[in-house]
C-alpha cells in the first residue's frame, strides 16, 4: 500500500510522524554544537531526548514576554521578570560556607543594582567579562534600598542580538538534576537556536494541501519555528493550533485504517440466520419490550453480524441500561447459526451474576449453559470441558477461568467482555485462538467512557451506547449530608427498613493505606451496630482482608435478604444485583472519584422502587471535592459524570495506571482540544473516504508520513 523510506520517533508512548528522507534529524543528540557526551547523558536520562527530532519536539511549557527592557531606575519591588541592558564593572565573594555568594555589581546609564549567586560560583567567575554589555534577565528583588536578581540569565548583548530571539521567551520542560548541571533554560534555548540552523529545511509537510487550504494551517516549518521562537501571541497561537492538529490527525489516521483493516482482513463467520432460538425468545419470553436505544444496538449488532469479518464492538451503557439482554440477543444468534458463544467477566460474583440472570432468562429455550470460574469443582471441569468439545454446551458463563488451554470450544463464533479494561490484553488475545477464525468479538462497559475519550482510546472500534433506562427505572435520588446529619440519616434508613428494603453503607478504600481503612470500616461497623442492634436488624460485613469463602457467605445472606445492611469497601463497587437495596450510603465520599461514585450509585435502583443515594462527608471540603458531590447530585447521566471527571482528573488518571501512557500526548490536550480532535478525525475520515489508498498526489504526504507510523509496532496496535 505505502512504499517511502520515512520513519517514525517515538513521544511517550505515542507516535508522531514526520514525513522526510532520513537525514539530520536522526541524528544522535550528542552531535548538537553545545551538548556533548555528558549534556547527551543527562537529555537522555532526564527528558527522553535521543535525537536532533526529539529535541526539536520538546516543546515549551509557558512563555515569558521579552519585548520590553527596562532600566535600572524603572525597577519597582514587584518580584517580577525583567530585562535590562548594562555591564558588569566589580565581582565580590561575600559570606562563608553555606551563605557563601558571588556579587556583581550590574550598571546601565541610569544605575546601579547587585547580580547574585549561590552555586557554581567558581565556573562563573571565571566566565564573567567584566565592562561588556550583556542583557541580564531575571526576577527582580529589593533588599533596603538595593536591587538585586539571583541567578539571571545572562547573554552577551552581541550574542542576544544575532541570535534566533523569540519576542515571548519559551520555558522548557526541565528537572532538578539538569538546573544542578548547568542545563538552564538559556542553556536550552541555545541548542534548540542552533538546531533549528541546523534542520529547519528539512522540516516537510506532513498534510494535504486541501486541508492545509481548508483549516488555513500555517506551514510545519512555519510552525515549529513560531512553537520555539514566537515573536507575537497571534503566530504562537497558529503555530500550536497546526501542530495540535497534526497530532490528532494522524492517532485519529490510524484507528481509522486500523478499523478499515480489521474489517477487510480478520475474517469472521456470517452469521445469516436470524433463528427459531433468536425469534421465539423476542416475541414469546422477553420479560420487557426493548427501549429505542436497545433496539437500535441490536440492529447494529446484527448488520455487524451478518458480515464475513469479525465484528469487534464496544457496548457502552450506563448501570441499569439493559446491556444483558442485548448480550444474550447477540449469543442467540450465533447459537441459531450453529455456535458456541461465551461471556467472560472479571469477577467471581459477577460471572455468577450473569450465570443466573442468563439461565432464569433462557429456561424456556432448549440452550444449555454452564458456569466456570476458580472454584469450579474438578468433576463439574470435566463435563464443561467435554460438552464444550462434543457442542452440546451453547453457553460458557465465566471467568479469567475461560482462558485456560484446556478449555477448547467446538466452534466458538461469540466472545463477550464484560468491563474488558479489567483483563490484560495478552489474556483477550486468547480467546481469539479458542477456533480456526476468530470469534466475533462484543466489549460491555457500565462505565462510561467520555466522548473525547472514546475518540482516542476506542478510536478503532464500533462503537453502540445505550443511552435510556429500560421503562420503570425511577431516577436515583441523590443527596449531600454533612456528618452532623448522621442521626437523621440513620432514622431514614430505619424508616426504609421498615418498609422491608435494603441498605449499602460504603466506606472508602486507599490501598496505601489498609490498615487505617480496616480501622475506619471496623468503628463504622461498630456504630451501625449499635444504632441497629441484633436481634431486631441483621448487619453483613464485607471487606478485602476477608477470605473468598467468608466473603461470599456474607453477600449471599445480604442478596438472599437474610441481612438488611451490608457494611462494605468498595468491593461492591462492581457485581452485586440486589434488586431490594433502596439505599446506597457512601461514607466519606469526598475521598471518592466521581466515577467510582457513580458505580457505586449503580449498586441501588434495580427494582421498581424508588431509591436513594446518601453521600456523607466533613465539613472541609476541597474545591473539586465540591465540584464532584455537586455533579452527582445534580444528574444520573453517567456520560455526562464521566465528562466532568475528566476534566477534574485528566486522561491518565481516568484510565488508571495500566492505560495512561495512552494519552500522553506531546502538544495536544485531549480535554481543552476536544473541538481539534472533532476536526482531526473528520478530515481523516474525510481523506480515507475518498482515497482509501492515498493514490492521489496531493495526498502523498500523508502517504509519506503513514508510511513512517507503519514501520514501528506501536501502542494502537494492542488497544483491541
Amino acid at each position: 500500500m505505502f512504499n517511502a523510506g520515512e520513519y517514525a520517533y517515538k513521544i511517550g508512548t505515542f507516535y508522531i510522524f514526520v514525513a522526510m528522507n532520513a537525514g539530520k534529524l536522526q541524528t544522535p543528540i550528542d552531535y548538537l554544537k553545545g551538548v556533548g557526551p555528558s549534556r547527551a547523558d543527562l537529555l537522555r536520562s532526564e527528558l527522553g531526548i535521543h535525537t536532533y527530532q526529539d529535541l526539536l519536539n520538546l516543546f515549551p511549557n509557558r512563555y515569558i514576554d521579552k519585548t520590553q527592557y527596562y532600566t535600572i531606575n524603572q525597577l519597582q519591588p514587584t518580584s517580577a521578570d525583567v530585562q535590562i541592558i548594562g555591564k558588569v564593572t566589580h565581582i565580590k565573594t561575600v559570606g562563608e560556607g553555606r551563605s557563601k555568594r558571588l556579587v556583581a555589581t550590574y550598571i546601565d546609564q541610569t544605575g546601579a543594582m547587585e547580580l547574585v549567586w549561590f552555586k557554581g560560583l567558581k565556573w562563573i567567575r571565571e566566565r564573567l567579562k567584566i565592562n561588556v554589555p550583556y542583557v541580564a534577565f531575571g526576577r527582580v528583588q529589593r533588599f533596603g534600598s538595593t536591587y538585586s536578581i539571583a541567578h539571571p540569565d545572562l547573554e552577551l548583548l552581541e550574542e542576544h542580538e544575532k541570535g534566533l530571539r523569540a519576542a515571548m521567551q519559551p520555558v522548557y520542560p526541565s528537572t532538578e538534576k539538569l538546573s544542578n548541571r548547568g542545563i538552564t533554560n538559556r542553556v536550552m534555548n541555545g541548542l534548540m537556536q542552533t538546531l533549528f540552523q541546523e534542520v529547519h529545511k528539512e522540516l516537510d509537510e506532513s498534510l494535504s494541501p486541501d486541508i492545509i487550504e481548508a483549516l488555513k494551517l500555517m506551514s510545519r516549518k512555519k510552525a515549529y519555528l513560531n512553537i520555539h521562537f514566537p515573536q507575537k501571541q497571534e503566530n504562537l497561537a497558529r503555530a500550536q493550533f497546526r501542530l495540535k492538529f497534526e497530532e490528532l490527525f494522524f492517532i485519529q489516521f490510524q484507528l481509522l485504517v486500523k478499523n478499515q483493516l480489521h474489517k477487510k482482513k480478520i475474517k469472521g463467520y456470517p452469521f445469516e440466520n436470524i433463528g427459531e432460538n433468536f425469534t421465539t425468545f423476542y416475541n414469546k419470553h422477553l420479560p420487557f419490550e426493548l427501549t429505542g436505544a436497545q433496539k437500535r444496538v441490536v440492529k447494529e449488532i446484527r448488520n455487524d453480524l451478518g458480515k464475513p469479518a469479525q465484528m469487534n464492538r464496544l457496548l457502552q451503557g450506563d448501570v441499569g441500561s439493559g446491556k444483558t439482554i442485548v448480550a444474550l440477543l447477540t449469543m442467540l444468534i450465533a447459537i441459531d447459526n450453529g455456535f458456541q458463544a461465551c461471556l467472560m467477566a472479571p469477577t467471581e460474583i459477577l460471572a455468577i451474576q450473569h450465570y443466573q440472570g442468563l439461565s432464569e432468562l433462557c429456561e424456556k429455550l432448549d440452550i444449555k449453559i454452564a458456569l466456570l470460574t476458580g472454584s469450579s469443582k474438578t468433576k463439574e471441569r470435566r463435563i464443561i470441558h467435554e460438552s464444550l468439545e462434543d457442542g452440546s454446551l451453547h453457553i460458557l458463563i465465566g471467568t479469567h477461568a475461560l482462558l485456560e488451554d484446556k478449555v477448547q470450544f467446538k466452534n466458538l463464533g461469540l466472545a463477550i467482555i464484560d468491563e474488558q479494561h479489567r483483563f490484560g490484553v495478552a489474556q483477550r488475545s486468547k480467546l481469539w485462538h479458542k477456533n480456526d477464525l476468530p470469534p466475533h468479538i462484543l466489549i460491555m462497559t457500565a462505565t462510561p467512557i467520555p466522548r473525547t475519550l472514546a475518540m482516542s482510546v476506542y478510536g478503532d472500534l464500533d462503537v453502540s451506547v445505550i443511552d435510556e433506562l429500560p421503562p420503570g427505572r425511577k431516577a436515583i435520588k441523590t443527596v449531600h449530608r454533612y456528618d452532623n446529619n448522621r442521626l437523621k440519616v440513620f432514622g431514614f434508613i430505619r424508616d426504609e427498613i421498615k418498609k422491608g428494603r435494603q441498605i449499602y453503607i460504603v466506606y472508602p478504600l486507599i490501598q496505601e493505606s489498609e490498615a487505617l481503612d480496616y480501622k475506619d470500616l471496623m468503628d463504622g461497623y461498630e456504630s451501625i451496630s449499635r444504632e441497629f442492634p441484633m436481634p431486631d436488624y441483621q448487619i453483613s460485613i464485607v471487606h478485602g482482608q476477608m477470605k473468598p469463602d467468608d466473603k461470599d457467605y456474607e453477600m449471599n445472606r445480604f442478596v438472599n435478604g437474610e441481612t438488611q445492611i451490608m457494611v462494605a469497601t468498595t468491593v461492591i463497587e462492581v457485581g452485586v444485583n440486589v434488586p431490594n437495596a433502596s439505599v446506597m450510603v457512601i461514607e466519606s465520599a469526598e475521598r471518592f472519584g466521581l466515577s467510582q461514585l457513580h458505580q457505586l450509585r449503580g449498586r441501588v435502583g434495580r427494582g421498581t422502587d424508588q431509591s436513594y443515594c446518601i453521600l456523607m462527608t466533613g465539613h472541609k471540603l476541597s474545591e473539586d471535592s465540591k465540584t464532584r458531590l455537586q455533579t452527582m447530585t445534580r444528574t444520573n447521566d453517567g456520560f455526562e459524570i464521566a465528562e466532568v471527571d475528566l476534566k477534574l482528573r485528566g486522561p491518565g488518571d481516568l484510565m488508571g495506571t495500566q492505560q495512561s501512557g495512552m494519552l500522553n500526548l506531546k502538544i495536544a490536550d485531549i480535554v481543552k482540544d476536544n473541538e481539534i480532535m472533532k476536526a482531526a478525525r473528520g478530515y481523516a475520515s474525510a481523506v480515507l473516504k475518498d482515497d482509501p489508498q492515498l493514490q492521489k498526489p496531493e495526498n502523498a504526504p500523508i502517504r509519506q508520513t503513514y508510511a513512517a507510523l507503519m514501520k514501528f509496532k506501536n501502542i494502537w496496535n494492542y488497544i483491541s
